[in-house]
């Protein structure tokens, strides 16, 4: 998700999940190319497994910046055919390519005879006027035809005329039934869904119908669901007993990054969800939103932070006690 899952972002996720895929935040071909590239697309070992996701049209272009990729030693390459926004419409990339299922199976084809690793498209059921049925049919078919080792598929239409990307988020019915047809068609081809999946229960009940869930702002706005991933879906210990573990033990990232300049706010942003739901997390986001922006701010800010939720807690519990 752009802006949104920088390497901050993913390092934190990853403190949650030792088994979860973690995907960057869309990158054009252009930018890998030509760009900083250790900005862009820099990440460390510990975030493996982890996909980088371009965008663009070119299919030179992208076969390039795929095989840039891949010698940086990412595990996959996504490319974004259901981005929806003003700039990828005027880049011709993301959703607007659901109308050129052929081009798409050139940058395809053309990615995958640059690099080992798999090569995915995430894409939206549809565009603007589009049947579903055929629109999403007519790009699966060419994709794979191209070499594609596997599809996500956002269950909503994209409206490029009329709606706002944050509407099109939300505004445009999900359909998940629409994907689970595509499985059905191509029992062999890896499928993934994503879009409206706010739990774990939700993507445990999606993986009757498809091979894989992919989780967004729900995964973002409320991190400590990621805590149970490792258990619920790959039968392996969960990382951390709770999500004041995994906080400690995500210091020493935040502790190196503050070490080289870092502010703090670059990887508290990323925390602001983590205790939603529990007594004290409007304080603790509070004290982030507030102490965290400042210049100085140091790991003293983020421990402070938890505290509020651990003093909230406690408090609950000696309610707790007094009426029992």
């Amino acid at each position: 998700m752009m802006e949104w899952t920088d390497r901050n972002c993913r390092a934190f996720h990853r403190v949650l999940s030792r088994r979860a895929r973690l995907y960057t935040e869309m990158v054009t071909a252009n930018a890998v190319i030509f760009g900083d590239r250790e900005r862009l697309i820099g990440f460390s070992d510990a975030e493996h497994p982890v996909a980088v996701q371009l965008g663009g049209s070119d299919p030179a272009a992208l076969a390039k910046a795929a095989a840039i990729c891949a010698d940086w030693g990412y595990a996959e390459v996504n490319l974004n055919v259901g981005c929806p926004s003003d700039r990828v419409q005027g880049g011709n990339f993301g959703a607007c390519l659901m109308r050129s299922p052929a081009l798409v199976a050139d940058c395809v084809a053309a990615m995958k005879a640059e690099v080992s690793i798999p090569v995915t498209v995430k894409c939206r059921i549809g565009v603007d006027e589009q049947d579903p049925e055929a629109a999403l049919d007519a790009l699966a078919d060419a994709v794979l035809a191209a070499g594609a080792d596997a599809l996500i598929v956002h269950a909503r239409k994209a409206w490029l005329e009329g709606l706002s990307p944050k509407e099109n988020r939300d505004i445009p019915p999900l359909d998940y039934g629409r994907v689970h047809r595509l499985k059905q068609r191509l029992p062999h081809v890896p499928i993934s869904i994503n879009g409206g999946i706010a739990s774990l229960e939700e993507a445990q009940a999606q993986l009757a119908h498809v091979d894989g869930v992919m989780l967004g702002r729900a995964a973002y706005h409320q991190p400590e669901l990621l805590l149970r991933v490792d258990s619920l879906f790959f039968g392996e210990a969960d990382p951390h007993e709770d999500a004041f573990a995994a906080v400690e033990a995500f210091e020493p990232h935040i502790a190196a990054h503050l070490a080289t300049g870092g502010r703090l706010h670059d990887i508290t942003r990323h925390m602001l969800g983590l205790f939603t739901g529990r007594p004290g997390a409007r304080a603790f986001r509070r004290r982030l939103a507030i102490d965290g922006v400042k210049a100085d701010a140091g790991l003293d800010v983020l421990r402070a932070a938890v505290d509020e939720v651990r003093r909230a807690e406690g408090r609950r519990d000696d309610r707790r006690m007094l009426v029992a």
